[in-house]
């Protein structure tokens, strides 16, 4: 690593779910549908999600891509790891990862970034996400549904859609280029 693309120091964003990690695995890995979680994004492959497999963090209408990468590692229900790019910034690829274990009651969740390009965009999106991401995803798996205060702010995002950048516009980050990443 050199001092001219400092790397921001690991994050790490722990929760106990009350479900089996199986339910939790399987809430998590979801395809072609709505992902509160992930700020109501859908996850989209081109086939299934496995080593390799470029992934797209999309809007339901399919416009735009927030977020896209390339799928690491995939181990049920344990670990699944990918690259992880805004579309909207020019900042470097990071690296998250999703760590379950099965505990008495539940399930332990992680989500672990790493590679993340100190001082940017990135590194601020990050941090500001993490806490979301995994307190959402409890509610969702435990209740059937984000909280009453994450539905409203997904319903804001859902009306700001049309102020999204033109360079996360779907049509710009194919599946193609996305492997690539």
């Amino acid at each position: 690593m050199s001092s001219d693309n400092p790397i921001a120091d690991k994050a790490i964003y722990k929760i106990f779910i009350e479900a089996p990690v199986e339910k939790v695995w399987n809430e998590l890995v979801k395809t072609d549908e709505m992902l509160p979680f992930f700020f109501g994004s859908v996850c989209k492959t081109t086939g299934e999600l496995k080593v390799g497999a470029p992934i797209a963090m999309e809007t339901t209408n399919g416009k735009y891509r927030s977020v896209v990468g390339r799928v690491l590692e995939f181990d049920p229900p344990n670990r699944y790891s990918h690259t992880f790019k805004f579309t909207g910034y020019d900042d470097s690829p990071c690296t998250v990862t999703y760590e379950l274990e099965a505990v008495a009651g539940g399930t332990n969740f992680s989500l672990v970034t790493t590679n993340v390009p100190a001082g940017t965009k990135t590194e601020n999106g990050m941090a500001q996400g993490g806490k979301f991401i995994v307190e959402t995803f409890k509610s969702v798996v435990e209740t059937g549904r984000p909280t009453l205060g994450t539905r409203m702010m997904l319903g804001v995002m859902g009306l700001a859609q049309p102020f999204t950048p033109k360079s996360s516009r779907s049509e710009h980050w194919p599946f193609e280029t996305i492997q690539k990443i």
